[in-house]
């Protein structure tokens, strides 16, 4: 209240502002606040931790590079019988389909003979591949061995025309 010659009261304060800088204005309430948890004092755990979404490994997957060797090894045995191969893809499967009681150990390729609507194939199983070589170079030389073998069953020629350096023992 103010009488006439004395001082208006002055207007209350407004609410402070948050001071600026990092930390929470005002929690949420219990029930929309995301959970965290903080185990042993460690920090931060889970998605802020992981890399943004546009921003890939450079490096290239285990399958990646099985492909590339299929692609490289495949690219060189069969440039010389690309006219008598016609049109022919090359598929690679991580395993084949193998029936229950299956004792033998399991096969690095197989030849899917051409169908009304798909030229005919040749499927590379890449952990049979993988599992029976030690070194990069040990896997190059089995695909490349694997390829011929599949490529001279194609053209009904012995695995030695298609590539003269074929090496069954190797």
């Amino acid at each position: 209240m103010t009488q006439h010659g004395d001082a208006p009261d002055p207007e209350p304060d407004p609410e402070p502002e948050p001071a600026p800088g990092p930390g929470p204005a005002e929690p949420a309430p219990a029930a929309h606040r995301p959970r965290r948890r903080d185990r042993h004092g460690r920090g931060g755990r889970g998605p802020g931790l992981a890399p943004a979404p546009d921003r890939r490994d450079p490096r290239p997957t285990r399958s990646q590079r099985f492909d590339r060797i299929v692609l490289g090894v495949v690219g060189h045995v069969d440039a010389p019988w690309r006219t008598e191969l016609g049109e022919l893809e090359y598929v690679v499967e991580e395993m084949p389909l193998l029936p229950d009681g299956w004792t033998d150990e399991a096969p690095l390729a197989s030849v899917v003979p051409a169908t009304a609507e798909h030229p005919p194939r040749v499927v590379f199983f890449r952990r049979p591949l993988e599992r029976r070589s030690e070194t990069r170079l040990d896997l190059e030389e089995l695909v490349r061995r694997v390829a011929t073998e599949q490529l001279a069953e194609l053209l009904g020629v012995s695995p030695e025309t298609v590539d003269p350096d074929y090496d069954p023992d190797a």
